[in-house]
């Protein structure tokens, strides 16, 4: 385990196991913040999770990226059943804080704080966080018969070019949608039981997708954890393609790290960043499929390369239009996620409240019909990020909630246009490539 606390003063017996508890004070707390020594603090209690990091079901680093700090919001965020959970945290319990400590680490405000607790209540009250069974019935439901048509049209009505690229859309329409879909079973905001949405969230992005669960876990919940965080939110980790922020094209400049013209990033954006993402994903899944010496998969895929096939043989079109519909999916998925969170701001730890460092990493765009459909409900990306276990279908409600929240506080809450997000995110490439460029040469 983590190694031993500074006893402050003694108190009773705890309630795990009859283990005498101690109390600590918030310094003592924070040397706990290592790999293989860490502790955090929820609703005041200390707990020490440096073996359980490693059976935490939302993977090592999220919990990992809490050490040495108060975990309570994002403790509730992340666990729509807390009471649950509480059984496997009696084993961790080793103490709680002093009763001359305050209850938030560090420089937090504790109105703000307050206020967020008393909005999540409120919200709970409304029954914001009951989900509608029928609302995802009829989403999954249209996703199917989407991917029905696509295929099928191409079986009925042959291997044509016109059809093909039409079929192609279709598919990419239901893939875009299917993966807005695994999102909601992946926070667990559609059933009451985890495991219901566990099941369906491992059938959408393994099965319709073609992607893993546990992927997608150990990244997304990362990024809700320390959102725009470098080196806590894989999402603004660009393998040195990118340079995001104000903070980081400044260092890469200093230190002189040039693995890409940075100053031209918002340019070659357009040709590696959204047609890429999701085809090189898939092409993998293909060469993985031929290692393990798959046979079907492979004449699948090499059937437009034969030239005795490639005019006359159905496997022309079933390999050729879902790599367009991946093409046409990356476009979309690429643009919807990150207008939401690369013009933000982006920098490295600064231990905020849950409020605060949602607010300053995300923004919303407006809300439309079309909107909502379009992203899966994700342009209330702030509502999203504050309450990630609740029914996208509730985030129209709680929205004007949040807005008063962060009026009372004067915390930026930012909403935008569509075309106004998809422009942002070029614009602050842009900036990012400049900020680079300058320091490269003048620093």
């Amino acid at each position: 385990m983590g190694g031993g606390g500074q006893l402050t003063e003694p108190v009773e017996t705890s309630a795990c196991g009859g283990r005498a508890a101690s109390v600590y004070t918030w310094d003592e707390v924070q040397k706990h913040c290592h790999r293989n020594d860490q502790w955090l603090v929820i609703n005041r209690k200390v707990y020490n999770v440096t073996q359980w990091a490693k059976r935490h079901p939302g993977g090592l680093r999220v919990i990992s990226h809490y050490a040495g700090e108060d975990a309570t919001e994002a403790f509730l965020a992340f666990h729509p059943n807390p009471k649950l959970v509480q059984k496997f945290l009696k084993p961790l319990l080793i103490g709680e804080l002093a009763v001359t400590e305050p209850s938030q680490d560090r420089n937090k405000n504790v109105t703000v704080v307050e206020d967020f607790q008393a909005l999540r209540t409120r919200a709970e009250g409304l029954g914001l966080f009951q989900a509608q069974p029928l609302f995802f019935c009829l989403h999954l439901g249209h996703i199917l018969l989407l991917e029905l048509l696509a295929w099928m049209s191409v079986w009925l009505w042959g291997t044509g070019w016109r059809t093909t690229l039409l079929c192609s859309f279709i598919l990419a329409v239901a893939q875009a949608q299917a993966g807005w879909l695994q999102h909601d079973f992946g926070h667990l905001s559609v059933f009451k039981l985890s495991r219901w949405n566990h099941i369906f969230h491992k059938f959408i992005i393994g099965h319709l997708k073609g992607a893993s669960g546990n992927w997608w876990n150990h990244r997304h919940f990362q990024h809700h954890a320390k959102p725009n965080v470098f080196s806590k939110d894989p999402d603004v980790n660009m393998l040195h393609v990118f340079v995001v922020g104000d903070i980081q094209p400044v260092e890469y400049g200093i230190k002189k790290i040039k693995y890409m013209p940075y100053h031209h990033q918002h340019q070659y954006f357009f040709l590696v960043g959204p047609p890429l993402l999701i085809p090189v994903y898939f092409h993998i899944q293909i060469l993985r499929a031929m290692f393990s010496r798959r046979d079907w998969v492979i004449h699948l895929y090499t059937a437009p390369f034969r030239s005795s096939e490639c005019h006359s043989d159905v496997g022309h079109a079933f390999a050729l239009f879902p790599v367009c519909a991946r093409f046409l999916e990356s476009h979309w998925f690429v643009w919807v996620t990150q207008m939401n969170h690369l013009p933000m701001n982006i920098d490295h730890e600064k231990q905020q409240d849950w409020l605060s460092m949602q607010l300053s990493a995300t923004c919303n765009i407006e809300q439309s019909c079309f909107n909502d459909w379009f992203s899966g409900h994700l342009n209330f990306q702030i509502e999203h990020h504050l309450f990630p276990t609740m029914p996208r279908h509730n985030y129209q409600v709680l929205a004007p909630l949040v807005r008063a929240l962060c009026e009372k506080h004067s915390i930026p809450y930012q909403e935008k246009t569509l075309w106004r997000g998809v422009a942002d995110v070029v614009r602050s490439l842009k900036n990012s490539g400049d900020l680079w460029m300058d320091a490269y040469l003048h620093k």
